[in-house]
């Protein structure tokens, strides 16, 4: 036989005699404990129902109001689904964090469809396909996803201005990253967006 530790800790702080909760912790847990019949409480504690009613009745009150009572959460994070946050409690517009803003994060701008073949030039992308005209090899430029949180930016600004534009319209697209470095200035470098890598 044995006595769980903390099912008699726990019943001495509600107030039930040592001994007592000594005996009624023997092989059982406070779960045990709360579904025992009055009859199964007063042979485990050796009380007899006749001559010691009171104290049988103190111990079943203090089992039925406390024991198991404490509701444990599994954990101690807090989680809020969309559907229970009001409107307006989700920041929109000057609200929200613009990660953009950040000094960290590079500047980011999405170079127009029209002047990619004039921007990227420079870099010799211009391949022959099979008909013998000239096309822009974009998928030779590094990769950046669209879920990138800069990018994520991009498109809420651009599709906030210009209601009309296709589904997966940011994709294949050309951004242009400028970083700036006191030791070598400004750095330009371009990168293509990509649904997956």
């Amino acid at each position: 036989m044995a006595v769980k530790s903390s099912t008699k800790k726990r019943l001495i702080e509600l107030g039930i005699p040592e001994d007592q909760a000594h005996k009624l912790a023997d092989d059982a847990n406070l779960d045990a404990i709360k579904r025992m019949s009055r009859e199964q409480v007063a042979k485990k504690v050796d009380i007899d129902e006749a001559e010691r009613a009171s104290e049988l009745d103190h111990i079943m009150s203090v089992i039925s109001e406390h024991v198991g009572s404490r509701k444990r959460s599994k954990s101690n994070r807090i989680t809020i689904s969309r559907k229970a946050l009001l409107d307006e409690d989700i920041p929109t517009g000057d609200y929200r964090f613009n990660v953009l803003n950040h000094f960290l994060v590079p500047h980011h701008e999405l170079v127009p469809i029209d002047l990619e073949a004039e921007v990227l030039e420079p870099w010799g992308l211009t391949t022959d396909d099979a008909f013998g005209t000239g096309r822009l090899a974009k998928e030779l430029l590094p990769k950046i996803l669209i879920t990138d949180p800069a990018i994520q930016v991009i498109k809420e600004m651009e599709e906030s201005e210009n209601d009309e534009l296709p589904a997966g319209w940011l994709a294949n697209r050309v951004v242009k990253v400028i970083r700036y470095s006191r030791s070598a200035g400004n750095s330009v470098a371009f990168r293509l967006i990509v649904e997956s890598a």
